[in-house]
């Protein structure tokens, strides 16, 4: 898959309580159900490039599943891991929307994952401007994301941004 994008360290504010975290499992479905609509917006520019190919919309449809307990996490994860395969031969905005929504889907196996789905979900948006509007097309990406945020885990994601954003290829903005 390329870059990894997990701290070193495991925040454990992204780790279930019952795995000696203290992330609830309600907060572990909104990040799942955030990453997913995040992986959802920018989907068009995967699809465009390979309208046949239904892995990603499969990975984005099975994290939202796992939310809703229809699958299990691992068969979220592995459609996830098809999703990012997808990716693979690609180039530019369609290799990295596939890569959100691969990212999206194993939010359900790592929560923490969810800054993956934003962070490709931004850089395949930057990757779809005119070189001059790259930059723009990414704020904009990050600020119609945490438009969504919903507010139980609002805090919980921007506080994510700011301390992995170095190593998510800085795409996102200062939270103000």
């Amino acid at each position: 898959m390329g870059i990894v994008i997990l701290p070193e360290v495991r925040d454990p504010r992204f780790v279930t309580i019952r795995r000696g975290g203290t992330l609830t499992d309600a907060d572990h479905h909104l990040l799942a159900l955030w990453a997913a609509d995040c992986a959802e917006h920018v989907l068009p520019l995967f699809e465009r490039a390979r309208p046949d190919d239904d892995r990603p919309r499969q990975a984005i449809d099975s994290a939202r599943a796992w939310v809703r307990g229809e699958v299990r996490m691992m068969q979220a994860r592995a459609a996830g891991g098809h999703a990012m395969g997808a990716a693979r031969d690609l180039h530019g905005a369609a290799r990295h929307a596939a890569y959100a929504a691969g990212q999206a889907a194993v939010v359900a196996h790592v929560a923490a994952h969810e800054l993956g789905a934003a962070a490709y979900a931004i850089k395949a948006a930057r990757a779809a401007a005119p070189a001059p509007e790259s930059a723009s097309a990414g704020r904009a990406e990050c600020r119609w994301q945490r438009a969504r945020l919903p507010e139980p885990i609002r805090a919980l994601v921007l506080d994510d941004q700011r301390l992995r954003n170095a190593i998510c290829w800085s795409v996102f903005e200062p939270a103000g």
